[in-house]
């Protein structure tokens, strides 16, 4: 049996594969090595994951551990691996960034541009087996354009500002049962601060219909386009990486995460706006990694 996850800041999606072609899929919290120690990782993985798949184990044993992350640079990659390897002693555990996993659960071996907006965002240039060159993203800081993290640090400030009119304003604070004071506490004070903004981000679902919050969204993604996917499809591309000259023109872009997907429409707007298309959407890469990953599922006993 293999293991995949498909990790974010907000929650992690696993999936166990058997020999004979099953799969059952779990959630547990999210995991992140920028935010979190190999202690944290340990105990969120144990205490979340093993109570669900332990009474699956009679199948057999986990062999191999594909783990797809946020925050999982070759630096912090280690934290999650040094996890996993402690609570799966037999297994061969690979711990690679989720913009690898987002890549190839859209496009498995074809190239393209793969984005990623969820709690966090990304992108890349996937050249049908790793990332060829990839825009940072900064984190919600400074970047994490299209993200659910940014869209409600966005939202917040402009309601806050006054920027969106007084009666929009109430109804966000009604809406949360927030207090200017609360917020300011939650954002500098408290842990995950970009978890509990990204939940913000849903008065804008609720709210699409307003012409103020329509622009917000679609002014949101036309940054995320402009500062990124519009550089992939630069005529001046092929002189940043020549692992590039592989990638065949035009190129295909396709995304990834819970943002992208239920904001689709205002999405292709905006894609199309820059004269480009959307060849995929899902709401998270699984399905797809799945079917990358089953050639590595080996029988046990």
């Amino acid at each position: 049996m293999i293991l995949i996850a498909d990790s974010g800041s907000t929650k992690t999606h696993w999936s166990l594969l058997t020999a004979n072609g099953h799969h059952q899929e779990f959630k547990t919290d999210g995991i992140n090595p920028m935010l979190q120690t190999e202690e944290e990782i340990y105990a969120s993985v144990s205490n979340g994951l093993l109570p669900q798949i332990g009474p699956l184990m009679w199948a057999g044993k986990v062999t191999n551990i594909f783990f797809y992350g946020a925050g999982c640079t070759p630096e912090k990659k280690v934290l999650v691996a040094g996890a996993l390897t402690r609570i799966f002693k037999d297994a061969a555990v690979e711990v690679a960034s989720d913009m690898l996993g987002a890549a190839r659960g859209l496009f498995a071996d074809k190239a393209g541009v793969a984005c990623i907006l969820g709690t966090g965002s990304g992108s890349c240039l996937y050249d049908g087996s790793q990332i060829a060159w990839a825009v940072p993203s900064l984190g919600y800081i400074l970047g994490d354009e299209g993200s659910a993290a940014t869209l409600g640090k966005r939202l917040v400030g402009d309601l806050l500002k006054n920027q969106l009119g007084e009666d929009l304003k109430h109804a966000f604070l009604a809406e949360y049962n927030l207090t200017q004071a609360d917020i300011l506490d939650h954002v500098y004070k408290q842990p995950f601060p970009n978890r509990w903004l990204a939940g913000l981000a849903r008065f804008c679902h609720g709210h699409l219909d307003d012409p103020r919050i329509y622009k917000l969204v679609y002014d949101h993604f036309d940054s995320f386009v402009t500062r990124n996917v519009a550089q992939y499809h630069a005529e001046y591309r092929g002189t940043i990486d020549n692992r590039m000259a592989t990638v065949p023109t035009p190129l295909s872009t396709a995304f990834v995460g819970s943002v992208a997907y239920f904001y689709a429409d205002v999405l292709r707007n905006v894609m199309v706006q820059h004269g480009y298309r959307i060849a995929k959407i899902l709401q998270d890469p699984l399905e797809g990694l799945i079917a990358y990953h089953r050639k590595d599922v080996i029988p046990t006993h």
